[in-house]
């Protein structure tokens, strides 16, 4: 471990109104639109392949469902598209924005931030949501490429056989690209999703014919009227509905890359439209078969149809895998700059778009996880299980986490907050109670994968805690040494000396180790601590913040935005304005490397803190996260029991 992990601190909080389009013209919002397409509604948009065959299948128990069952599972699916998307995400969330940027974490730092003390409750909230994101992120790539590939068995029943290979094949490829990075594929993304999105809705449209008596389902009496007559069905079949959501949450976690205004308008003209004519479509597919489910999403396509759909809906599974990757890795660096988890490797693939990262390591195991569920699970519909669970539990993280929004950031009367959160909550817990029976029917795969998240969250977390206040209680106060070098003055050398540290105000194990060594002092020493701030960015004037503490020693706080990769030599180059006439070649980063030992009285469970050290010993090396030109570091070895 080569350095202290930065530090948080909290910012001021901002509007809830996002500033992101306000720039942008009717072409650039149209062009924004279709990038939204792409990469916001992949998810939510392949969900018609398997949502309402899944939901019918709950609700019949069988292969043969009722009038009265089509007609309440579909008045279930367009509400659920109405009030979770359009009213609660298109509404609400996505007002929320931490200076443009949405998610999880970035809604946990924004309300956090209202706090001065900055509660650790809130920090578990937002723990949980992001290791419930990670369950999506591995079961959307594994149901979306296995469902559309399962296609070809309405071609001919001959490629059953072939389904997981091809699947397996096809997803390998998708992570196997992912170090090229978005940036030479986005450009087809938008077309082609929107290409899907028009397919669907003209394939619905036209069997919406075939039994205009599906158009009743709008009324929500048939809710009521299902619910009443299959009370023992449709609680299950109200999980099995969900999967018409999942990826809502994409709304808001892509905020950043496109702005409020082209995800609402998006949604409103495109997206919802087409998802409503093709679920009205199958339902009246499937009243018109006399019930027979099938597969009605490939059904409907008759003749030279069918093989071009199923070859859409394999792309745009791929991009809806794609998508929920990149989430992936946005969400990991957010995580590593708010220390929730150690230093990753980041490349960036975009010299334009500083969003367009890949991460190698985080790439890999999403990878091997993907292909497991492929492997175990073998079919979509058994994958269906495992899916609800995660999304339904990051949705319901959400609206807590909202709620403290309207209370501290938007100053909501209480009353019309928890009136609203609680028509939120009460769906999403409905929703998540119905989805959690399913955990041994395979929800236990997306809850392993919370679970380990969490684990590995948390153990940094207060592995990092207990480790800097064993550090702090062996440093010297940063005042105190000063004051002792100016009874004794060391020898002094040219040239700059930088230290870097997790607190300013002690001495740094480097500082005190060189001292002890050399003999010597540089001519001018710098303790420089770097902050990671709950914003997404930092403006380049609030970057850094000089003190001089004497002619010798001055302090240095650097502070990055958590959507922000650190570049500390271009960050104190920003100093020559403040005073610091900063030279690269003049100046070497001292870097306490230290080696971690277990400790009988650590406060954590012996495995904990076997797991603790073993994830510093895998965290990237300090000297490239923070990108300090190699030949500029001294780093000095010391050894800590945690």
């Amino acid at each position: 471990m080569s350095v202290d992990e930065p530090t948080v601190t909290a910012s001021p909080a901002v509007s809830p109104t996002s500033q992101q389009t306000t720039a942008h013209g009717n072409e650039g919002l149209a062009i924004l639109m279709l990038g939204a397409l792409g990469v916001v509604y992949g998810d939510i948009g392949t969900s018609p392949i398997y949502a309402f065959r899944e939901a019918l299948h709950a609700a019949s128990g069988g292969n043969l469902a009722t009038r009265e069952q089509i007609l309440g599972v579909l008045s279930l699916i367009f509400w659920a598209l109405t009030i979770i998307v359009t009213v609660k995400y298109i509404l609400f969330v996505l007002r929320a924005d931490n200076r443009g940027e949405g998610g999880t974490l970035s809604l946990m730092a924004l309300v956090r931030s209202s706090f001065a003390s900055r509660p650790a409750v809130l920090l578990g909230v937002g723990m949980v949501g992001a290791a419930l994101f990670y369950g999506d992120a591995v079961i959307t790539p594994a149901i979306s490429v296995l469902s559309a590939v399962e296609g070809l068995k309405v071609v001919t029943p001959r490629f059953e056989p072939y389904v997981v290979p091809i699947t397996l094949v096809i997803l390998a490829l998708v992570f196997a690209v992912q170090r090229f990075g978005t940036a030479k594929v986005a450009i087809v993304f938008g077309p082609l999703t929107a290409l899907w999105f028009l397919a669907i809705g003209l394939s619905g449209l036209i069997h919406i014919s075939d039994d205009f008596g599906i158009l009743y389902a709008l009324n929500p009496y048939y809710i009521v009227l299902f619910l009443m007559h299959s009370p023992a069905t449709a609680f299950v079949t109200i999980g099995a509905v969900f999967l018409a959501v999942t990826g809502a949450e994409a709304l808001y976690a892509d905020l950043g890359h496109f702005g409020r205004k082209p995800i609402v308008m998006a949604w409103l003209v495109m997206v919802f439209p087409c998802l409503l004519l093709n679920y009205f479509g199958q339902g009246a597919f499937v009243l018109a078969h006399d019930g027979v489910i099938g597969h009605p999403f490939f059904e409907m396509n008759e003749g030279w149809t069918l093989v071009p759909m199923v070859l859409l809906a394999t792309v745009a599974t791929v991009i809806a895998s794609q998508a929920v990757i990149s989430g992936a890795f946005s969400l990991t660096r957010q995580a590593v700059q708010l220390n929730m988890l150690p230093r990753l490797q980041v490349q960036h693939t975009s010299a334009e778009q500083s969003g367009q990262i890949y991460m190698p390591r985080v790439n890999m195991l999403l990878g091997i996880v993907v292909f497991m569920l492929v492997i175990g699970f073998q079919e979509s519909s058994s994958l269906a299980a495992a899916y609800g669970i995660s999304v339904t539990g990051n949705m319901l993280i959400t609206t807590i986490l909202l709620l403290v929004a309207m209370l501290r950031i938007w100053k909501w009367p209480v009353s019309v907050a928890i009136a609203l959160s609680a028509i939120f909550i009460s769906i999403d817990i409905g929703f998540f109670v119905s989805n959690i029976v399913k955990v041994f029917d395979g929800g236990w795969a997306s809850i392993l994968v919370a679970l380990l998240v969490i684990v590995l969250m948390g153990t940094w977390v207060v592995g990092s805690r207990t480790l800097f206040d064993k550090t702090r209680k062996n440093e010297v106060p940063l005042d105190f040494f000063i004051e002792q070098l100016a009874k004794k003055p060391p020898t002094l050398v040219p040239g700059t000396a930088v230290f870097l540290t997790a607190d300013p105000q002690r001495t740094p194990t480097a500082l005190l180790h060189s001292l002890k060594h050399y003999k010597v002092l540089h001519e001018k020493n710098v303790i420089l601590s770097v902050v990671t701030a709950q914003t997404p960015r930092v403006p380049e004037k609030e970057r850094a913040l000089i003190e001089d503490l004497n002619p010798l020693f001055m302090r240095v706080s650097l502070r990055f935005g958590y959507m922000e990769r650190p570049n500390i030599p271009r960050a104190l180059a920003i100093c020559r304005k403040l005073g610091w006439k900063f030279d690269i070649m003049t100046t070497s980063f001292f870097l306490s490397r230290r080696s971690l030992k277990v400790s009988a009285n650590s406060g954590m469970p012996q495995w904990q803190d076997r797991l603790f050290i073993s994830m510093a010993r895998s965290a990237a090396d300090a000297t490239e996260y923070f990108q300090i030109p190699t030949g500029r570091v001294v780093e000095i070895g010391t050894q800590v029991a945690v």
